[in-house]
């Protein structure tokens, strides 16, 4: 406040010992701020910068822009925000899930390639249709399995808080819930109605005034989910294992990616251990929590300082811009080209100099087998 009287702009600040506060007015309204603290679990500015920006459009989402850019009684907001925190919970922990979950920092659909995407792409379709709307999604473990190609066009955003919040209501079979879209439709509130399939294996649809839940879920669910059971259940089993399907196969001292697909804006990750051919030779991986924890960091080195632009280029003269670390811990890679973006995780056993031939091989076989 001191700097904006002065002609000076200040929106973050950082101690000797690494800790940061940072802070945004969002729409001339509401100020946010964020603090971390130092040591190893100090997070970085631009973490703290996109938990800014989701905080704002988890309340833009439940309460819609208008009721947070016109505030009349401060009192009552209050009261209302109340309703936002454990949306806001959810985002907060999902650095420290050992479950990879990406997507509050790339801003990136965090999804999952099924075995047998046609069946459950074809379902979804018919399924969402006979519900009177455009936009369906499968969640499977949180994460974006198939959906509607108009779902598929929402700000990436936007699918990244609508799967939280479909994963957030735990304990319930359905739901029927009020939601504005932060760009989309920030002031005119959809219907997110979502079902439990499985343990989570959640189907969502956005909708207008009707159909009612009630049919929906006695008319629809049944019919059309119920012969796919089986079917939701190798997605559940591979999702516990990874988010490509058993046809991509990894080398044995890769121990995380991350695929980032620039023009989609959809993510996948993985973590590989499975079948060494050489176990003697191996060195014990770091926990899972520990992986994505490494991944994370690794990706904000590279897109803070080599992956200067996170949209997608038409320019076919551009060249990639591969960086690389080499830690106590693991060895990183990070390579771009214009429709895909790879961070690799690999063991210290893997040769500095082969990294690149790796992370292009890899990068290869998971956009050759999923197509993704």
């Amino acid at each position: 406040m001191f700097g904006a009287g002065q002609g000076t702009v200040l929106s973050s600040c950082e101690t000797e010992r690494g800790s940061r506060v940072v802070w945004r007015v969002f729409q001339d309204s509401l100020m946010l701020i964020a603090v971390s603290g130092g040591g190893n679990k100090a997070l970085s500015e631009l973490h703290l910068r996109r938990l800014l920006e989701n905080t704002w459009n988890c309340m833009v989402l439940v309460l819609g822009r208008d009721e947070l850019a016109n505030v009349r009684n401060v009192e009552r907001l209050k009261r209302e925000l109340r309703s936002c925190y454990r949306l806001i919970d959810r985002l907060l922990e999902r650095g420290g899930e050992d479950q990879g979950f990406m997507g509050d920092l790339t801003h990136c659909a965090d999804c999952l390639v099924p075995a047998q995407p046609g069946i459950l792409q074809e379902t979804l379709d018919s399924f969402t249709q006979a519900a009177d709307s455009e936009f369906g999604c499968l969640l499977i473990r949180g994460r974006v399995a198939v959906a509607t190609d108009k779902w598929l066009r929402l700000a990436p955003q936007e699918v990244i808080l609508l799967s939280t919040l479909a994963n957030s209501l735990s304990g319930v079979t359905s739901c029927d819930y009020p939601v504005f879209l932060p760009q989309g439709s920030p002031t005119v509130a959809h219907r997110l109605l979502c079902f439990q399939l499985l343990p989570s294996a959640v189907v969502c649809v956005l909708c207008g005034p009707s159909p009612s839940l009630h049919r929906v879920e006695s008319e629809l669910v049944g019919s059309f989910w119920s012969p796919l059971v089986e079917t939701l259940r190798g997605c559940l089993e591979q999702a516990e294992r990874s988010s490509l399907p058993p046809s991509v196969s990894l080398r044995w001292d890769i121990q995380a990616l991350l695929v980032i697909n620039r023009e989609t804006r959809r993510s996948v990750v993985a973590s590989s251990r499975a079948s060494s051919q050489n176990p003697s030779e191996a060195p014990p991986l770091s926990s899972p929590a520990r992986r994505w924890e490494l991944l994370r960091h690794f990706y904000t080195f590279a897109v803070t300082r080599y992956f200067t632009s996170e949209e997608v280029t038409t320019s076919p003269t551009l060249p990639a811009t591969p960086c690389y670390l080499v830690t106590d811990e693991c060895k990183c890679y990070g390579l771009q080209t214009p429709q895909h973006q790879l961070y690799l995780l690999t063991d210290l056993s893997v040769p500095t100099f082969a990294l690149r031939s790796v992370a292009t091989l890899t990068l290869s076989a998971v956009t050759g087998a999923t197509g993704f």
